[in-house]
């Protein structure tokens, strides 16, 4: 296993994927999105097992036996973010054996060569600092883009923002942390951290987690810290986004001879908040 970390400089996260990728701008938002108002209640813990965990589970969603509708908008647009391919259809999202399945196809759609899948918790559930932990499959292929983000809704260019993982479908064993954010002078800033291993992050479920706070992010791969900053945490809310992009700056075009459907499984989604007020 090896760890290549760096900074905020574009031209050095370039090096770090061996220059096969251009750099992009994570995450996609969509302004027409209906809003909801729901009320959204966690599974609630007992007051032992709060009194033994640091951290308390305040918004969670494990895909069972519910319409996961009510806790999720479904995005419905042609993403017009980085050249991607994908038209984002509701269809597109599934339930199935409690996993939320996120399909991408080669098919012919509003004027679109692609078809995928994105949900958000913009305006349902935003939160600032805590814990994040998502168990997920990721898919495979060429120009396949999968993520899962926590993106700003109070700004136009949605910085800051965290991506708890990132993944380019031609390099299945190559997970991206990275976060963003603008200076003082309005320029954009990252920090970010390349984990490469032997393991295909495809070839079964693994759970990406995040730990934010006022003045440090570590991210989490099976329980594990990974990666960890200083440079910059969010001071403010950030909402759940989970999407699989295609094609694009970034991952590149994906392979026209292949026309199988790829999926993105995700078996659960836990935020916690810190019991103790030190956090």
């Amino acid at each position: 296993m090896l760890t290549v970390s760096g900074c905020s400089n574009q031209e050095d996260l370039l090096d770090s994927v061996k220059k096969k990728f251009e750099s992009t701008e994570g995450g996609t938002k969509e302004s027409e999105v209906m809003k909801r108002e729901v009320e959204l209640p966690p599974k609630a813990l007992s007051a032992e097992e709060k009194e033994e965990s640091p951290w308390s589970l305040v918004w969670n969603d494990d895909f069972d036996s519910y319409d996961f509708k009510s806790r999720w908008n479904l995005q419905d647009w042609a993403s017009d973010k980085n050249e991607e391919l994908q038209y984002y259809s509701p269809d597109n999202l599934k339930i199935r054996d409690g996993h939320l399945v996120i399909q991408s196809k080669k098919e012919r759609f509003k004027e679109r060569n692609y078809t995928s899948g994105a949900i958000t918790t913009e305006d349902l559930f935003e939160f600032t600092y805590g814990k994040v932990e998502i168990r997920a499959k990721i898919p495979e292929g060429t120009g396949i883009f999968p993520a899962l983000w926590l993106v700003n809704s109070n700004s136009e260019k949605w910085l800051p923002e965290i991506d708890i993982m990132e993944n380019i479908g031609q390099v299945p064993n190559e997970i991206y942390f990275v976060v963003h954010w603008t200076d003082s002078n309005g320029e954009k800033q990252r920090d970010y951290s390349t984990y490469i291993s032997e393991t295909n992050f495809s070839d079964d479920f693994h759970t990406y987690g995040l730990i934010w706070e006022k003045d440090n992010i570590s991210w989490t791969l099976d329980g594990e810290v990974v990666f960890e900053t200083k440079m910059y945490s969010p001071d403010t809310p950030l909402f759940l986004y989970i999407n699989t992009a295609i094609g694009g700056t970034w991952p590149g075009p994906p392979d026209p001879n292949d026309s199988s459907t790829k999926e993105f499984l995700i078996d659960y989604v836990r935020v916690y908040q810190a019991n103790s007020k030190e956090r």
